[in-house]
């Protein structure tokens, strides 16, 4: 038996990288049903494939209120119901310094990263609450935690939605709706998208890690999300789990060169 048996999880960005592996670790872990919710049509599509009877693709835009409803309601058709929701997606951005961010950018960072989670739990607890169940994990970042450079939309809406993840814990715990997040250090689609841009952090990142490497979404980072979605995470709520090989011990001893 897994630890997941017969349980219906929501994943966003799960098309690739952290949110792929989730939904593979919880499909391999006995859930019933996994929602794909992805932006990519390509990647979302294909993950479903790889899941079979137990994926079902939602395009979905992770910033919009409605896209993140329909994909909750895709679950519960499909399956019945909801168990678990993880808040995964990012929009990606451009690094740069805070002074040169647009109001675009900043306003669509903030509904990737916070306002489209924040809906997608408040969707996700009308179908948890009476059941009487529900996991909701949110990967937030080190970003935020150890104020990188040259990302502040992404830093801003990860610790937004780190404080939004505490308090629903505080107002859910008598429901049994438990929230936790996960920041990671994974060698994820962002990742691998941010060291193009500055190729010279790749091997400081690995370096500067107090285990000597960045992590592997599914042999690292998915096996907390299974934890977290599980019933042993029944104890456990608006807690911050660093799966990052010891990284937030000493913050961040690295730095992108953004010019002048």
């Amino acid at each position: 038996m897994g630890q997941l048996d017969g349980r219906i999880a929501v994943i966003t960005g799960a098309g690739d990288g952290i949110g792929a592996a989730i939904a593979q670790r919880f499909v391999d872990e006995g859930a019933e049903g996994v929602v794909i919710a992805e932006l990519n049509e390509r990647t979302g599509q294909a993950m479903a494939d790889k899941l079979g009877d137990t994926g079902l693709f939602v395009r979905t835009d992770a910033g919009n209120r409605d896209d993140v409803e329909a994909m909750v309601d895709a679950a519960v058709d499909r399956w019945g119901g909801l168990d678990i929701l993880v808040n995964n997606a990012w929009g990606g951005g451009v690094i740069s310094r805070v002074e040169q961010k647009s109001a675009e950018g900043m306003a669509r960072g903030l509904d990737v990263g916070f306002l489209g989670p924040f809906w997608a739990m408040n969707a996700a607890h009308a179908v948890m609450k009476p059941r009487g169940y529900g996991r909701i994990i949110n990967l937030c970042s080190l970003n935020g935690v150890n104020a990188h450079m040259g990302t502040v939309e992404y830093n801003s809406s990860k610790e937004a939605l780190r404080a939004a993840t505490r308090t629903a814990a505080r107002e859910w715990a008598g429901t049994g709706i438990v929230a936790n997040v996960i920041c990671p250090a994974a060698k994820s689609a962002s990742f691998h998208a941010v060291m193009s841009q500055h190729p010279e952090l790749l091997s400081a990142a690995d370096a500067g890690n107090p285990m000597g490497r960045i992590g592997d979404c599914y042999d690292d980072i998915a096996p907390v999300a299974v934890f977290l979605a599980s019933e042993g995470c029944r104890y456990m709520t608006g807690n911050t789990l660093f799966v990052d090989g010891g990284g937030h011990i000493n913050g961040s001893s690295w730095a992108p060169d953004l010019g002048e």
